[in-house]
């Protein structure tokens, strides 16, 4: 399986961790065990995933672990295990940032469930992060020119006034904005702009490049 389906359990108790990670093989989900949070920061450095974690641990708890996951900008959704009493500060992770939390003792259908929603945003996550990697390539093989036409248009300028911001004829901004389309993979003016505010493209005011 690709590396995107690795459940990371963190745990320092190590009869919860061979529990889980039986589990977890059995239903085909490949996983990989840490007994404390700064293990699992020293050794991971790229992590893919989820992380199933406790939220009360020695040294590094699971909040102080939510905020350095944050602070390295790891991505990665987060399910908080916690016992009956600690639910204020299961609460209080997932306003760290995590996903969810179940309650120990769970069941092991819920728990399955609560992984595998976790991995499937993870999922949207990384297509999200490649679809914002190629819109940006797009944008960068566009030239200055076409750039500020393409702002333009963003701003929902008509050719003839963009043409005049950039000291240029109306015929002339079609032609750019004919490459913008190809350049970027529009197929329709709507789609060109839904790309470039998605891409976070200004619609500032273009000057006559020099």
């Amino acid at each position: 399986m690709p590396n995107e389906t690795i459940v990371h359990v963190v745990d320092d108790d190590l009869a919860v961790r061979q529990s889980l990670s039986f589990l977890l093989a059995s239903e085909g989900l490949p996983v990989r065990l840490h007994e404390s949070a700064s293990a699992f920061l020293e050794t991971v450095a790229a992590p893919s995933g989820c992380i199933v974690t406790d939220v009360r641990m020695p040294g590094m708890d699971g909040i102080e672990f939510l905020r350095h996951l944050r602070e390295r900008g790891f991505g990665i959704p987060v399910i908080v295990m916690t016992g009956h009493a600690d639910v204020p500060m299961a609460v209080e992770a997932m306003k760290e940032g995590a996903l969810d939390f179940i309650e120990k003792p769970f069941d092991d259908d819920l728990f399955l469930a609560a992984v595998r929603s976790a991995l499937q945003v993870r999922e949207r996550l990384a297509e999200r992060d490649a679809q914002a990697a190629e819109l940006q390539a797009r944008l960068d093989g566009l030239s200055e020119r076409e750039r500020q036409v393409l702002e333009g248009l963003v701003a929902g300028k008509a050719n003839k006034v963009i043409g005049y911001d950039l000291d240029i004829s109306p015929r002339t901004v079609e032609i750019y904005r004919a490459n913008v389309m190809t350049k970027m993979q529009a197929g329709s003016l709507s789609e060109l702009v839904r790309m470039a505010l998605q891409a976070g493209v200004d619609s500032g005011s273009q000057a006559p490049a020099p």
